[in-house]
């Protein structure tokens, strides 16, 4: 199916409530580490413009189904880490990444929080994914400590004045793509989403309101719960429900089990999702023949011509012989955004003039330009990804 970059740029001018337009992304930007001077609160760590270290502390599933995600942004922030010290730092201030595992976890992802906030961090890059992220955040608003997760697309991510994120959020997801499938004149979408998941029930519910104002029928609204391989019971319903095609706001492990299932039932339809779907190549084995022209919405295309992007994978590249994703561009873009913040300061490193910064700051990355509302919302374009060829490829 054709993709039309112009449709997503209607969609995204109709539902912005922030000027998403500045192209920005989930991870990187131009600023240049900085900032240094006392504690950033009584929790953490210490750094003073003669020179020192600024510690972040990462929050990320490195084991488990989600390794995927967590191993991206780990090895993405470690990029934007080396490079800023390799530069000279900021003030002669260094940066160091100390990461913790949660195994996609919300209760490991607090302790890993609490074990960071021991090691006297200065702020959070994490965590991952939403329910985690949400979790760690009713932790760190009471520590006052700056919070930005690279991926967490849930609202609640960002209902504390100290949490940020770099990615979309879930509902802006859910109506952008209900707009799209709607501008490719296609009427009957299906949905298979995951009940248990904030990131997949809030693009879900978000689609099916946009979708009803948009005339669109809901073919056949299936779910499932997190950790089941077996779906073909949902797509033997889709396969009779007149479904022109099948929207799955859902993470790529289960992306995987569905596209292979869906050919053994014998559903042919169209593909369409979201942010979470980035990695579903390698889950397949590179073998992408049943989900073949499938659409999805992302901040990042390593393939991009743009030469921030280009600089980034050829540093990813280099530093791990692998490809990155958009999970590992957005944490790339979430140590230059703290780089930029560190600059902005002016060597002040307390919880407050971080916090406070965020608003100010202008960051051109490796998924374009952003800033930041008080409300912690990214300021930023979004484009998407076709799957051809065993590639995804930017549109």
């Amino acid at each position: 199916m054709k993709v039309s970059k112009k449709i997503l740029a209607l969609a995204l001018a109709g539902f912005m409530t922030v000027p998403f337009f500045a192209g920005c992304s989930s991870d990187g930007g131009d600023a240049q580490d900085g900032g240094n001077s006392g504690n950033s609160s009584a929790d953490g760590g210490e750094a003073s413009s003669a020179g020192g270290t600024f510690k972040i502390g990462g929050i990320g599933p490195l084991t488990g189904d989600a390794a995927s995600y967590g191993i991206s942004v780990k090895q993405g922030a470690q990029v934007a880490v080396d490079e800023i010290n390799a530069a000279g730092g900021v003030n002669g201030m260094t940066l160091e990444l100390l990461f913790e595992d949660d195994e996609c976890n919300e209760e490991k992802s607090v302790s890993a929080y609490n074990k960071l906030m021991d090691s006297k961090v200065n702020a959070i890059l994490g965590a991952v994914t939403s329910g985690c992220s949400i979790a760690v955040s009713e932790e760190s608003v009471n520590d006052g400590i700056l919070q930005i997760t690279p991926s967490g697309s849930a609202m609640d991510c960002t209902k504390n004045p100290n949490s940020f994120r770099i990615c979309f959020t879930d509902p802006l997801q859910g109506k952008l793509m209900a707009q799209y499938i709607s501008e490719q004149g296609l009427k009957s979408p299906a949905i298979i989403y995951d009940v248990a998941s904030d990131y997949s029930k809030g693009i879900h519910d978000a689609f099916v309101e946009q979708a009803s104002t948009l005339g669109l029928t809901i073919a056949a609204d299936e779910s499932f719960t997190g950790g089941d391989v077996d779906f073909k019971t949902q797509l033997t319903k889709i396969k009779s429900s007149g479904a022109d095609c099948l929207f799955l706001p859902i993470y790529y492990t289960e992306v995987g089990y569905i596209s292979e299932q869906a050919a053994t039932v014998g559903v042919e339809l169209p593909y369409f999702g979201c942010d979470g779907w980035d990695g579903v190549i390698n889950q397949l084995g590179g073998n992408t023949a049943n989900i073949e022209g499938a659409i999805f919405l992302t901040p990042f295309v390593a393939n991009s011509s743009n030469p921030k992007v280009t600089a980034f994978v050829d540093a990813y590249n280099k530093a791990y012989n692998a490809t990155p994703d958009q999970f590992a561009a957005d944490a790339y873009d979430g140590v230059y955004v703290i780089k930029a913040l560190l600059e902005t300061t002016g060597g002040d490193v307390s919880n407050e003039a971080l916090i406070d910064a965020m608003t100010k700051i202008s960051v051109d990355g490796a998924t374009g330009s952003m800033s930041f509302t008080v409300d912690g919302e990214p300021n930023k374009s979004a484009m998407v990804a076709v799957i051809e060829n065993g590639e995804y490829v930017g549109k």
